[in-house]
Protein backbone atom coordinates (compact mmCIF):
# COMPACT_ATOMS: atom_id res chain seq x y z
CA UNK A 1 0.00 0.00 0.00
CA UNK A 2 1.80 3.37 -0.97
CA UNK A 3 2.74 5.99 2.05
CA UNK A 4 0.25 8.38 1.90
CA UNK A 5 1.78 12.57 1.02
CA UNK A 6 2.27 13.95 4.11
CA UNK A 7 2.47 17.81 3.59
CA UNK A 8 3.77 20.79 6.39
CA UNK A 9 4.59 17.65 8.30
CA UNK A 10 1.12 16.71 8.71
CA UNK A 11 -1.39 14.20 7.15
CA UNK A 12 -3.49 15.42 4.12
CA UNK A 13 -7.05 14.74 5.82
CA UNK A 14 -6.12 16.48 8.79
CA UNK A 15 -5.17 19.57 6.81
CA UNK A 16 -8.36 18.96 4.79
CA UNK A 17 -10.32 19.63 8.14
CA UNK A 18 -8.24 22.71 9.33
CA UNK A 19 -8.80 24.11 5.83
CA UNK A 20 -12.99 23.32 6.46
CA UNK A 21 -12.66 25.68 9.43
CA UNK A 22 -11.38 28.93 7.55
CA UNK A 23 -13.48 27.58 4.11
CA UNK A 24 -16.94 27.57 6.30
CA UNK A 25 -15.24 31.20 8.03
CA UNK A 26 -15.10 32.26 4.44
CA UNK A 27 -18.46 32.24 3.99
CA UNK A 28 -18.08 28.99 1.61
CA UNK A 29 -21.58 26.66 2.10
CA UNK A 30 -20.86 23.55 4.10
CA UNK A 31 -23.11 21.55 1.48
CA UNK A 32 -20.38 22.89 -1.08
CA UNK A 33 -17.61 22.77 0.86
CA UNK A 34 -18.32 19.32 1.45
CA UNK A 35 -19.61 18.11 -1.65
CA UNK A 36 -16.36 19.32 -3.74
CA UNK A 37 -13.73 18.54 -1.47
CA UNK A 38 -14.98 14.60 -0.72
CA UNK A 39 -13.46 13.63 -4.09
CA UNK A 40 -10.22 15.75 -3.55
CA UNK A 41 -6.52 14.05 -3.03
CA UNK A 42 -3.01 14.99 -2.66
CA UNK A 43 -1.38 14.36 -6.43
CA UNK A 44 2.52 14.11 -5.19
CA UNK A 45 3.27 14.73 -9.22
CA UNK A 46 2.14 17.91 -8.60
CA UNK A 47 4.65 18.90 -5.99
CA UNK A 48 7.42 17.03 -7.62
CA UNK A 49 6.39 20.07 -10.64
CA UNK A 50 6.22 22.26 -8.73
CA UNK A 51 9.74 21.70 -7.10
CA UNK A 52 11.00 20.93 -10.53
CA UNK A 53 9.70 24.06 -12.24
CA UNK A 54 12.20 26.30 -11.35
CA UNK A 55 14.92 24.07 -13.21
CA UNK A 56 13.22 24.03 -16.45
CA UNK A 57 15.08 26.40 -18.50
CA UNK A 58 14.80 27.18 -22.25
CA UNK A 59 16.46 29.67 -24.39
CA UNK A 60 14.17 32.29 -25.86
CA UNK A 61 15.03 30.97 -29.24
CA UNK A 62 13.60 27.14 -28.66
CA UNK A 63 11.18 28.67 -26.58
CA UNK A 64 9.82 30.64 -29.72
CA UNK A 65 10.47 28.09 -32.36
CA UNK A 66 7.61 26.20 -30.26
CA UNK A 67 5.24 29.05 -29.59
CA UNK A 68 4.96 30.46 -33.08
CA UNK A 69 5.79 27.22 -35.67
CA UNK A 70 4.48 27.26 -38.67
CA UNK A 71 1.93 24.83 -37.35
CA UNK A 72 0.56 27.19 -34.77
CA UNK A 73 0.24 29.85 -36.67
CA UNK A 74 -1.79 27.83 -39.19
CA UNK A 75 -4.12 26.19 -36.15
CA UNK A 76 -4.36 29.89 -35.43
CA UNK A 77 -5.73 31.28 -38.66
CA UNK A 78 -8.12 28.19 -38.79
CA UNK A 79 -9.56 29.37 -35.66
CA UNK A 80 -9.86 32.55 -35.98
CA UNK A 81 -11.77 32.11 -38.74
CA UNK A 82 -14.09 29.40 -36.79
CA UNK A 83 -14.81 32.00 -34.67
CA UNK A 84 -14.03 35.06 -36.73
CA UNK A 85 -17.83 37.11 -35.46
CA UNK A 86 -16.88 36.06 -31.85
CA UNK A 87 -13.58 37.46 -31.62
CA UNK A 88 -14.78 40.88 -33.56
CA UNK A 89 -16.88 41.32 -31.13
CA UNK A 90 -14.64 40.81 -28.20
CA UNK A 91 -12.75 43.31 -29.92
CA UNK A 92 -15.45 46.08 -30.18
CA UNK A 93 -15.96 45.51 -26.83
CA UNK A 94 -12.75 45.25 -24.59
CA UNK A 95 -10.60 46.84 -27.69
CA UNK A 96 -8.06 44.72 -27.68
CA UNK A 97 -7.17 43.09 -31.41
CA UNK A 98 -8.71 39.72 -31.94
CA UNK A 99 -5.20 38.51 -32.50
CA UNK A 100 -3.96 38.77 -29.41
CA UNK A 101 -6.42 37.18 -27.73
CA UNK A 102 -6.06 34.38 -30.21
CA UNK A 103 -2.52 34.44 -29.52
CA UNK A 104 -2.96 33.85 -25.96
CA UNK A 105 -5.17 30.79 -26.51
CA UNK A 106 -2.89 29.56 -28.98
CA UNK A 107 -0.07 29.56 -26.40
CA UNK A 108 -2.58 28.83 -23.39
CA UNK A 109 -4.19 25.81 -24.58
CA UNK A 110 -3.30 25.29 -28.74
CA UNK A 111 -6.24 27.26 -29.23
CA UNK A 112 -8.47 25.01 -27.07
CA UNK A 113 -6.54 21.51 -27.89
CA UNK A 114 -5.24 21.14 -24.28
CA UNK A 115 -6.98 22.43 -21.85
CA UNK A 116 -5.73 20.19 -19.15
CA UNK A 117 -6.59 17.18 -17.33
CA UNK A 118 -6.00 17.43 -13.81
CA UNK A 119 -8.57 17.85 -11.20
CA UNK A 120 -8.51 21.24 -10.25
CA UNK A 121 -9.63 21.15 -6.72
CA UNK A 122 -6.82 18.46 -5.98
CA UNK A 123 -4.50 20.51 -7.27
CA UNK A 124 -4.83 23.66 -5.55
CA UNK A 125 -5.41 21.75 -2.17
CA UNK A 126 -2.29 19.89 -2.77
CA UNK A 127 -0.38 23.07 -3.26
CA UNK A 128 -2.22 25.18 -0.71
CA UNK A 129 -1.35 22.04 1.73
CA UNK A 130 2.23 22.49 0.75
CA UNK A 131 4.58 24.64 2.74
CA UNK A 132 6.01 26.57 0.00
CA UNK A 133 3.04 29.06 -0.92
CA UNK A 134 0.32 28.12 0.89
CA UNK A 135 -1.33 31.43 1.39
CA UNK A 136 -1.66 32.14 -2.55
CA UNK A 137 -2.51 28.44 -2.82
CA UNK A 138 -5.35 28.43 -0.20
CA UNK A 139 -6.47 31.92 -1.61
CA UNK A 140 -7.37 29.80 -5.02
CA UNK A 141 -8.80 27.25 -3.50
CA UNK A 142 -11.09 29.50 -1.41
CA UNK A 143 -11.85 30.94 -5.37
CA UNK A 144 -12.51 27.47 -6.94
CA UNK A 145 -14.82 26.54 -4.08
CA UNK A 146 -17.08 29.82 -4.43
CA UNK A 147 -17.31 29.40 -8.07
CA UNK A 148 -19.07 26.26 -7.33
CA UNK A 149 -21.14 28.42 -4.87
CA UNK A 150 -22.23 30.39 -7.88
CA UNK A 151 -23.82 27.40 -9.71
CA UNK A 152 -21.81 28.28 -12.74
CA UNK A 153 -19.82 25.18 -12.83
CA UNK A 154 -19.85 21.56 -11.28
CA UNK A 155 -16.87 20.26 -9.12
CA UNK A 156 -16.06 17.82 -12.92
CA UNK A 157 -15.64 21.44 -14.97
CA UNK A 158 -12.87 22.40 -12.76
CA UNK A 159 -9.59 20.99 -14.88
CA UNK A 160 -6.72 22.02 -16.08
CA UNK A 161 -3.11 22.55 -14.88
CA UNK A 162 -1.35 20.93 -12.53
CA UNK A 163 -0.93 24.20 -10.75
CA UNK A 164 -4.70 25.38 -11.16
CA UNK A 165 -5.07 27.05 -13.79
CA UNK A 166 -8.57 26.22 -15.92
CA UNK A 167 -10.11 26.40 -19.52
CA UNK A 168 -8.98 27.82 -23.35
CA UNK A 169 -7.22 30.78 -21.77
CA UNK A 170 -5.83 29.00 -18.49
CA UNK A 171 -7.57 31.40 -15.80
CA UNK A 172 -6.54 31.16 -12.21
CA UNK A 173 -9.60 30.88 -10.00
CA UNK A 174 -9.27 34.49 -8.66
CA UNK A 175 -9.03 35.60 -12.25
CA UNK A 176 -12.39 34.31 -13.05
CA UNK A 177 -13.89 36.30 -10.24
CA UNK A 178 -12.14 39.34 -11.26
CA UNK A 179 -12.30 39.37 -15.07
CA UNK A 180 -14.39 36.51 -16.33
CA UNK A 181 -17.41 37.62 -18.46
CA UNK A 182 -20.36 36.17 -20.12
CA UNK A 183 -18.85 36.25 -23.85
CA UNK A 184 -22.21 34.34 -25.40
CA UNK A 185 -24.48 35.75 -23.28
CA UNK A 186 -26.35 32.32 -21.64
CA UNK A 187 -26.11 33.66 -18.53
CA UNK A 188 -22.94 31.55 -17.48
CA UNK A 189 -19.01 32.92 -17.43
CA UNK A 190 -17.71 29.47 -18.78
CA UNK A 191 -14.43 29.03 -19.51
CA UNK A 192 -14.61 25.29 -19.17
CA UNK A 193 -16.87 24.15 -22.15
CA UNK A 194 -15.75 23.31 -25.60
CA UNK A 195 -17.30 26.89 -27.32
CA UNK A 196 -13.98 29.04 -26.47
CA UNK A 197 -16.33 32.13 -26.26
CA UNK A 198 -16.39 33.38 -22.81
CA UNK A 199 -12.60 32.45 -21.78
CA UNK A 200 -11.89 35.03 -25.46
CA UNK A 201 -14.00 37.60 -23.94
CA UNK A 202 -12.54 37.28 -20.32
CA UNK A 203 -9.41 37.19 -21.63
CA UNK A 204 -9.94 40.52 -23.54
CA UNK A 205 -11.57 41.80 -20.06
CA UNK A 206 -8.54 40.94 -18.09
CA UNK A 207 -5.72 42.94 -20.50
CA UNK A 208 -8.03 45.99 -20.51
CA UNK A 209 -8.72 45.80 -16.70
CA UNK A 210 -4.52 45.64 -16.81
CA UNK A 211 -3.63 48.51 -18.72
CA UNK A 212 -4.08 47.47 -22.63
CA UNK A 213 -4.42 50.70 -24.62
CA UNK A 214 -6.20 50.37 -27.84
CA UNK A 215 -4.81 51.62 -30.92
CA UNK A 216 -1.27 51.07 -29.76
CA UNK A 217 1.08 48.33 -30.52
CA UNK A 218 2.83 45.82 -27.96
CA UNK A 219 6.22 45.78 -29.49
CA UNK A 220 7.74 45.19 -33.07
CA UNK A 221 10.84 43.78 -33.92
CA UNK A 222 13.86 46.46 -34.53
CA UNK A 223 17.47 46.24 -35.97
CA UNK A 224 20.21 48.24 -34.05
CA UNK A 225 22.63 50.48 -35.53
CA UNK A 226 27.05 49.29 -35.25
CA UNK A 227 27.77 51.23 -32.07
CA UNK A 228 24.67 51.34 -30.41
CA UNK A 229 24.87 51.81 -26.67
CA UNK A 230 23.19 48.29 -25.07
CA UNK A 231 23.36 50.21 -21.54
CA UNK A 232 20.26 51.70 -23.05
CA UNK A 233 18.28 48.60 -23.27
CA UNK A 234 16.19 47.43 -20.75
CA UNK A 235 12.58 48.16 -19.46
CA UNK A 236 14.07 51.14 -17.48
CA UNK A 237 14.90 53.29 -20.55
CA UNK A 238 12.11 54.59 -22.51
CA UNK A 239 12.57 56.85 -25.15
CA UNK A 240 10.03 58.26 -28.00
CA UNK A 241 9.85 56.51 -31.10
CA UNK A 242 11.36 59.49 -33.20
CA UNK A 243 14.05 59.72 -30.34
CA UNK A 244 15.03 56.22 -30.89
CA UNK A 245 14.74 56.57 -34.73
CA UNK A 246 17.23 59.83 -34.22
CA UNK A 247 20.05 56.91 -32.27
CA UNK A 248 19.73 54.67 -35.64
CA UNK A 249 17.23 52.30 -35.00
CA UNK A 250 14.47 51.07 -37.31
CA UNK A 251 12.38 48.92 -37.86
CA UNK A 252 12.76 45.41 -39.22
CA UNK A 253 11.94 46.55 -42.38
CA UNK A 254 14.10 49.57 -42.81
CA UNK A 255 11.59 52.11 -41.83
CA UNK A 256 11.68 54.39 -38.71
CA UNK A 257 10.66 53.10 -35.34
CA UNK A 258 6.94 52.60 -34.99
CA UNK A 259 4.65 54.80 -33.25
CA UNK A 260 2.99 53.81 -29.90
CA UNK A 261 4.29 56.33 -27.17
CA UNK A 262 6.91 55.85 -24.76
CA UNK A 263 8.89 52.67 -25.92
CA UNK A 264 11.93 50.34 -24.50
CA UNK A 265 14.65 48.32 -26.12
CA UNK A 266 15.15 44.72 -25.32
CA UNK A 267 17.43 42.22 -26.28
CA UNK A 268 16.41 38.98 -25.00
CA UNK A 269 19.40 37.10 -26.45
CA UNK A 270 21.91 39.80 -26.04
CA UNK A 271 23.22 42.04 -28.61
CA UNK A 272 24.16 38.28 -30.82
CA UNK A 273 19.93 37.71 -30.75
CA UNK A 274 16.99 39.61 -32.16
CA UNK A 275 16.15 43.26 -31.14
CA UNK A 276 12.69 44.61 -29.87
CA UNK A 277 11.46 48.12 -29.22
CA UNK A 278 8.10 47.49 -26.61
CA UNK A 279 5.52 49.78 -25.40
CA UNK A 280 3.51 50.12 -22.65
CA UNK A 281 1.12 46.89 -23.96
CA UNK A 282 4.00 44.74 -22.98
CA UNK A 283 3.12 45.56 -19.25
CA UNK A 284 0.00 44.50 -19.70
CA UNK A 285 0.61 41.20 -21.32
CA UNK A 286 2.84 41.02 -18.32
CA UNK A 287 -0.04 40.69 -16.32
CA UNK A 288 -0.90 37.53 -18.02
CA UNK A 289 2.70 36.11 -17.80
CA UNK A 290 6.05 38.01 -16.64
CA UNK A 291 8.36 36.13 -18.27
CA UNK A 292 10.02 38.09 -21.19
CA UNK A 293 9.64 35.18 -23.91
CA UNK A 294 5.78 34.49 -23.09
CA UNK A 295 4.80 37.92 -24.39
CA UNK A 296 7.26 38.19 -26.99
CA UNK A 297 6.11 34.56 -27.96
CA UNK A 298 2.56 36.15 -28.30
CA UNK A 299 3.08 39.22 -29.35
CA UNK A 300 4.87 37.83 -32.35
CA UNK A 301 2.54 34.66 -32.67
CA UNK A 302 -0.29 37.53 -32.97
CA UNK A 303 1.50 39.67 -35.44
CA UNK A 304 2.18 36.21 -37.88
CA UNK A 305 -1.73 35.70 -37.10
CA UNK A 306 -2.06 39.31 -38.93
CA UNK A 307 -0.40 38.26 -41.76
CA UNK A 308 3.16 39.96 -40.66
CA UNK A 309 6.86 37.93 -41.49
CA UNK A 310 8.88 35.92 -39.33
CA UNK A 311 11.54 37.58 -37.31
CA UNK A 312 14.39 38.49 -39.35
CA UNK A 313 17.05 38.52 -36.66
CA UNK A 314 19.10 35.42 -35.68
CA UNK A 315 19.67 34.19 -32.24
CA UNK A 316 23.12 33.14 -30.50
CA UNK A 317 21.64 29.09 -31.02
CA UNK A 318 24.91 27.50 -29.60
CA UNK A 319 24.64 28.93 -26.45
CA UNK A 320 22.38 27.22 -23.65
CA UNK A 321 19.93 28.73 -21.02
CA UNK A 322 21.23 28.72 -17.21
CA UNK A 323 20.10 26.37 -14.69
CA UNK A 324 18.07 27.35 -11.37
CA UNK A 325 21.47 26.95 -9.53
CA UNK A 326 23.73 28.56 -11.69
CA UNK A 327 21.50 31.70 -11.90
CA UNK A 328 21.98 31.38 -7.88
CA UNK A 329 25.48 31.56 -8.57
CA UNK A 330 25.54 34.00 -10.84
CA UNK A 331 23.57 36.83 -8.30
CA UNK A 332 25.98 35.58 -5.68
CA UNK A 333 29.04 36.75 -7.86
CA UNK A 334 27.22 39.78 -8.89
CA UNK A 335 26.65 40.38 -5.20
CA UNK A 336 30.36 39.68 -4.32
CA UNK A 337 31.46 42.15 -7.05
CA UNK A 338 29.88 44.79 -4.98
CA UNK A 339 25.73 45.17 -5.90
CA UNK A 340 24.65 44.18 -2.00
CA UNK A 341 21.00 45.09 -3.02
CA UNK A 342 20.51 42.33 -5.00
CA UNK A 343 18.20 39.36 -4.24
CA UNK A 344 19.57 35.84 -4.61
CA UNK A 345 16.41 34.40 -6.21
CA UNK A 346 17.71 33.07 -9.76
CA UNK A 347 15.26 35.48 -11.49
CA UNK A 348 16.84 37.32 -13.97
CA UNK A 349 14.69 40.34 -13.28
CA UNK A 350 15.21 44.43 -14.02
CA UNK A 351 17.51 44.55 -10.92
CA UNK A 352 19.81 41.60 -12.20
CA UNK A 353 19.96 42.72 -15.65
CA UNK A 354 20.92 45.87 -14.09
CA UNK A 355 23.59 45.00 -12.19
CA UNK A 356 24.73 42.80 -15.58
CA UNK A 357 25.25 45.45 -18.03
CA UNK A 358 26.93 47.97 -14.88
CA UNK A 359 29.38 44.77 -14.23
CA UNK A 360 30.32 44.51 -17.98
CA UNK A 361 30.75 48.00 -19.15
CA UNK A 362 32.81 48.23 -16.10
CA UNK A 363 34.56 45.00 -17.31
CA UNK A 364 34.84 46.46 -20.93
CA UNK A 365 32.26 44.08 -22.55
CA UNK A 366 29.33 44.77 -24.61
CA UNK A 367 26.74 45.80 -21.32
CA UNK A 368 23.97 44.14 -23.20
CA UNK A 369 22.65 41.97 -19.64
CA UNK A 370 22.91 38.58 -21.35
CA UNK A 371 22.98 35.53 -19.37
CA UNK A 372 24.68 32.60 -20.48
CA UNK A 373 27.40 30.55 -19.28
CA UNK A 374 30.53 32.38 -20.46
CA UNK A 375 28.87 35.39 -18.36
CA UNK A 376 29.10 33.22 -15.07
CA UNK A 377 32.88 31.96 -16.13
CA UNK A 378 33.91 35.71 -16.66
CA UNK A 379 32.11 36.20 -13.02
CA UNK A 380 33.63 33.60 -11.52
CA UNK A 381 37.32 34.52 -13.01
CA UNK A 382 36.87 37.86 -11.72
Amino acid sequence: MPRPLIVREVPFDAWVASFRERALAQGIGTATFDAAMRGVRPLPGVIRRDRNQSEFTKTIWDYLDTAVSDLRVANGRRAMERHGDALAAIEARHGVPAEIVAAIWGLESSYGAYRGDVDTLSALATLAADSRRPDFFEDQLLAALAILETGEADPSDLRGSWAGAMGHTQFMPTSWHDHAVDGDGDGRRDIWGDDPTDALASTAAYLAANGWTTGQPWGAEVVLPEGFDYRLTGERVEKSPAEWTALGVRAADGGPVPEGGPASIRVPAGHEGAAFVTYANFRALESYNTADAYVIGVGHLADRLAGGPPLRGGWPRGDRALTFDERIKLQERLRAAGFDRLRIDARIGPDTLDAIQRWQASEGLVPDGYVDPDLLEQLRRN
